[in-house]
């Protein structure tokens, strides 16, 4: 059995976030808001449940907003921070963090994806690693495990052809990590890179060609924060879980929504599916299906399948918006 007291948490949080721009021109994706509060929080919240107190984050753009609110908000956590400046894939990132990681079980949750799923039970077998796995419609767009019974046989990075439905998801648990590590220096070494990039996926290839026991576990909850539309969906999800938000005069609250104490609502309606950060000002409006950062400003709006920034100010018809941080919006 693995002891997660004895463990290590590593997560991957380097890049950018290009395809959530603007909003990560001024916020690293890992700290998007989403079901009221950070995508970072959010992996935290589980690794700490789990009693992992040892993150290492590995950091590129923005690195020391993440390593700052990963410091402040989780103070009990022994949190490390290395840097990935030249971005080489996932592979890279992971093998930087080696010398805080080994000896140690691992566990591998990429920063800007959000899971559900009960590790304990997986931290029980007897087996050199765990890979976390969803069945997906579209394999080519992934990492895949090819599969006899629960145990990995195969692993493929973005196969051409098909291999596999049952995708990596970016939760990975490894009881053997020194074995792993001594996969990745290999393939790092030696250059192997796929699609122009060290790959994890490689590695957990390599050991499975040299007998580790790799089991396959299924996650059944899993968003990959990457997309405006997925960044939505889990804002969906994330707001099922939470209890009703504290009434408002003047307020029509649809759950579920999620609202900020310190926001200041009036004359509007919010929901379903709304989060609204820290002293954001709403009035005059209708949300739904939506994200309102810190400290935004909306008037005479109605929003729908929308992302307003921290402290864009926002005054319109009905539209549907993608706004940056720091952005000012006024259609009349």
């Amino acid at each position: 059995m693995i002891a997660f007291s004895e463990g290590c948490a590593i997560i991957p949080a380097a890049g950018m976030g290009s395809r959530l721009k603007p909003h990560t021109y001024t916020t690293p994706k890992p700290l998007l808001s989403v079901g009221g509060k950070p995508i970072l929080a959010h992996i935290l919240d589980e690794i700490v449940g789990l009693g992992i107190r040892k993150v290492v984050l590995v950091v590129g753009y923005r690195g020391d907003q993440i390593i700052a609110f990963a410091k402040d908000r989780y103070p009990d956590c022994d949190i490390h921070a290395v840097r990935q400046d030249k971005l080489e894939g996932n592979g890279q990132a992971i093998y930087l963090a080696r010398a805080h990681a080994e000896g140690r079980p691992v566990l591998i949750v990429f920063g800007d994806t959000v899971f559900e799923c009960d590790l304990e039970p997986i931290a029980e077998l007897d087996v050199d690693g765990a890979i976390g796995v969803r069945q997906v419609d579209d394999p080519s767009r992934f990492g895949v495990v090819k599969l006899e019974g629960d145990r990995i046989v195969d692993v493929v990075e973005k196969p051409e052809h098909f291999v596999s439905d049952q995708a990596l998801v970016g939760v990975n648990l490894i009881r053997d990590s020194d074995r792993f590590f001594s996969c990745l220096e290999e393939i790092i070494t030696q250059g192997k890179r796929t699609l122009g990039e060290f790959q994890l996926a490689d590695a957990f290839a390599l050991m499975v060609a040299r007998g580790a026991h790799l089991h396959a576990f299924p996650v059944q909850n899993w968003f990959d924060c990457g997309v405006t539309e997925s960044l939505l969906e889990t804002n969906r999800h994330l707001l099922g879980r939470l209890g009703p938000a504290r009434p408002r005069e003047g307020v029509i609250l649809i759950p579920p929504v999620y609202l900020a104490d310190s926001a200041e609502v009036s004359n509007s309606v919010l929901g379903p599916n709304v989060s609204v950060g820290e002293k954001a000002r709403i009035s005059d409006s209708v949300i739904k299906d939506s994200i309102i950062g810190m400290g935004a400003q909306v008037a005479g709006c109605y929003l729908h399948q929308s992302l307003i920034g921290d402290h864009a100010v926002v005054e319109a018809g009905a539209r549907q918006l993608n706004v940056g941080d720091s952005s000012e919006v006024r259609l009349q």
